[in-house]
């Protein structure tokens, strides 16, 4: 799945991940964030009019263009199984694309000792910066800019914490996702053959991570190392 994420990149470094040099700075800087939670606003890439790569800033739990109000079903992640076939995503499969910028995202384990949540990192070597694969809206009626999270069945090293994972594209893979010239199943080919898997890694954190509320800077502080 994809319940929280993680995003420290600097204004700076969003743009050089995509590769953006013509955008005037932004007036502050890019506040780290540590504990995205659904409903908080999130940066997305998308392309523009002339086809450029466009940093945005949208609601990370999906608003369809159609929707009269705020969607109370979770829309937070979209399941690549029916992505371009549900009413809520098809539109954005089709034709609204975009990449979300993160250093790493939280799962959860259930703990047999207490019955309670244990919350685990799951990050690019190093904490490199990645992008998942996603879609966007914007809903005119409530002057909502949107974004949701692609995710796929996990593979089977990330399968020990959570039975599904995020999409996460390297960066050689963002033009192609966001070229809706590619339709269909060759459009869900493309982001299952391309996606970064087996390349994380994964250790435990503090069940502060637990509340959407706590913001601490030591949310990526390792407990332990493995299961």
């Amino acid at each position: 799945m994809c319940g929280r994420f993680t995003n420290e990149m600097t204004w700076a470094e969003i743009h050089a991940l995509y590769s953006i040099h013509d955008a005037p700075p932004a007036k502050t800087n890019s506040q780290p964030r540590f504990n995205i939670a659904p409903t908080q606003e999130v940066d997305f890439v998308h392309l523009d009019k002339a086809g450029n790569m466009e940093l945005d800033r949208g609601r990370w739990w999906l608003v369809p263009f159609y929707a009269k109000e705020l969607p109370k079903n979770a829309m937070f992640n979209a399941r690549i199984e029916g992505v371009d076939t549900s009413g809520a995503f098809r539109e954005g499969f089709k034709s609204r694309r975009c990449l979300i910028p993160a250093d790493g995202y939280f799962e959860w384990t259930k703990n047999m000792e207490d019955g309670g949540k244990d919350p685990w990192l799951l990050q690019l070597p190093n904490g490199a910066p990645f992008s998942f694969a996603g879609i966007w809206a914007h809903n005119d009626n409530l002057g909502v800019t949107s974004c949701t999270i692609i995710t796929a069945p996990a593979v089977p090293e990330i399968s020990r914490i959570h039975n599904r994972m995020p999409i996460i594209l390297p960066p050689e893979a963002y033009s192609t996702w966001l070229n809706t010239e590619i339709q269909g199943k060759d459009a869900k080919a493309l982001l299952l053959d391309a996606q970064i898997d087996s390349q994380l890694e994964f250790h435990r954190v503090s069940r502060e991570v637990n509340s959407s509320r706590y913001e601490g800077t030591d949310t990526k502080k390792p407990l332990i190392n493995s299961l």
